[in-house]
């Protein structure tokens, strides 16, 4: 009997033992630390090595610069603690046309980015490398005179590309040029306990799912300069499916979670739980679908939005220039709590949000927009608690209640919250659509707004059930234009209702 119980314990240690991936150290490839040593040969062929079997590559504790690296299936890139992957600052490391990804792979399954440690792409010494090139005529750029150099010259951090069963974990990703994390029609990805810190340069999203399936997001902690976890259709025909993000902490100078604004293919079976944005830009929760896609099915339950410039915006455009309309249906979002203050939410941050192009405008509110003859369909807000900073003035802009016309479709428009310049209520603003639905949905200002709290125009199917306004500056609460069907149930208005809700032909 001890002779059988010595035999399993023997061989359930070699089965451990032999379970744990073969390291390859960069060290012992010719990768030396420092700032001088360029490593991007000798990692490589560490990562080529590994690939033939399979292996966790292993940065030690230490700074190692590089250029761009590929990774291959079955390979782990393993950051030990204090080991910080540094990507060149010389633009031309990154190739002679389309600037390389500092980490990427292509076509490959089984991959794995883990550890302790921080991948820094020095994204703002490379665009100023990049900027030189371009003045002394190495490189060339159609944007950079006019605004700043394209994203096609500006390295992203991680790219992945037509992968499959991807992991990236426990990093710190930091100082990219561009996008930070770039995953295109791939399969099985899962991005857990990753902490981004992204602010030094436009463009800086923080994780981007393009036309990719099976994705599990979780735990992450994202600072960006740009949107901070975004899902996009566009490069090619395809759709994002079956996402999945929660327990994430956001911080953006633009969107916090953001459904667009590439949209050519479209988006079906996401869901969002917990999840906390602050001091962000644009809008904490933005669902965009302009250029010919769909969206169809976004289930969002659980959201905390301190100081942002806009709680929820659910956008239908048309951006693009063919006869293919996008539709947006089947939303819900839950459980959300935001304060919208009347003040620059990212104001500070080394890279905000830009100042309106058009004259200042107030306060803008919650909006649900689609287009003449193209609804916005089936959209639940349920458990729903809004505060703004109020403070609007007529001096800076007025939309009477009976010039609701006037505000603009602007269809073909970039969309974001503030597309629209002025919009004529403080609260909701819902604009061709059908299916709406408000369940005990709270909105209060802390200082007076002249305007209508709720304005709904050219809606169809309406139903408003707990439905709290504190208070009103304005007569008119709640603006019925265009509408029919419409169901209220045991709304709290400061006001009388029948005085408080204007119903327009």
């Amino acid at each position: 009997m001890r002779f059988l119980i010595l035999s399993f314990v023997y061989l359930f240690h070699s089965l451990v033992v032999n379970a744990q991936p073969k390291a390859f150290n960069i060290v012992n490839f010719g990768a030396k630390p420092g700032l001088e040593a360029l490593n991007t040969k000798a990692i490589q062929n560490a990562i080529n090595v590994a690939g033939k079997s399979g292996g966790r590559i292993v940065v030690p504790p230490g700074q190692f610069v590089t250029g761009p690296i590929e990774l291959k299936s079955g390979v782990e890139l393993y950051l030990e603690a204090g080991a910080e992957l540094l990507g060149s600052t010389n633009r031309m490391d990154y190739g002679p046309a389309a600037a390389r990804a500092l980490i990427s792979a292509n076509g490959q399954h089984h991959v794995t980015i883990n550890g302790k440690g921080t991948i820094n792409g020095r994204g703002r010494e490379v665009v100023k490398s990049l900027l030189q090139l371009l003045h002394n005529g190495t490189l060339q750029d159609e944007t950079w005179m006019t605004k700043r150099p394209s994203e096609y010259n500006r390295p992203r951090l991680i790219a992945f590309n037509n992968c499959e069963e991807i992991k990236v974990k426990n990093v710190k990703i930091k100082n990219s040029a561009g996008w930070v994390q770039d995953f295109a029609g791939c399969n099985k990805v899962t991005i857990d306990s990753v902490t981004v810190e992204s602010t030094e340069y436009w463009n800086n999203d923080g994780i981007d799912i393009v036309n990719s399936k099976n994705v599990n997001i979780s735990n992450c902690n994202i600072d960006a300069a740009d949107d901070g976890i975004c899902l996009k259709s566009e490069g090619r025909p395809g759709t994002c499916e079956n996402i999945y993000i929660a327990n994430c902490t956001i911080r953006s100078s633009a969107s916090g979670f953001k459904i667009g604004t590439g949209s050519y293919g479209g988006f079906r079976n996401i869901k969002v739980r917990n999840i906390t944005v602050y001091n962000t830009y644009r809008s904490a929760i933005a669902l965009e679908a302009v250029d010919g896609g769909f969206i169809d099915g976004v289930d969002i339950d659980g959201v905390t939005a301190k100081y942002t410039g806009n709680a929820i915006f659910i956008r239908l455009g048309h951006r693009n220039k063919g006869t293919q309309y996008s539709s947006v249906k089947n939303i819900r979002i839950a459980n959300l709590k935001a304060d919208i203050p009347n003040a620059k939410p990212d104001a500070g941050y080394p890279i905000e949000g830009p100042l309106p192009k058009s004259a200042p405008h107030n306060l803008l509110p919650a909006a649900i927009a689609g287009i003449p003859g193209h609804d916005i369909e089936n959209v639940v807000l349920e458990n729903i608690e809004i505060t703004y900073g109020g403070g609007a003035s007529k001096a800076i802009a007025h939309i009477a209640v009976d010039a609701l016309d006037t505000v603009t479709e602007n269809e073909a428009g970039y969309p974001e919250f503030s597309m629209f310049g002025e919009l004529p209520a403080w609260g909701l603003y819902v604009h061709h659509a059908k299916g709406i639905s408000l369940k005990n949905v709270k909105l209060n200002y802390k200082n007076p707004d002249f305007r209508p709290a709720v304005i709904f125009d050219d809606v169809h199917t309406i139903n408003l059930e707990g439905l709290e306004i504190e208070k009103a500056a304005h007569n008119n609460i709640i603006i019925l234009k265009k509408t029919d069907q419409v169901s209220i149930k045991n709304i709290k208005l400061p006001i009388d209702q029948k005085e408080a809700i204007k119903t327009l032909p």
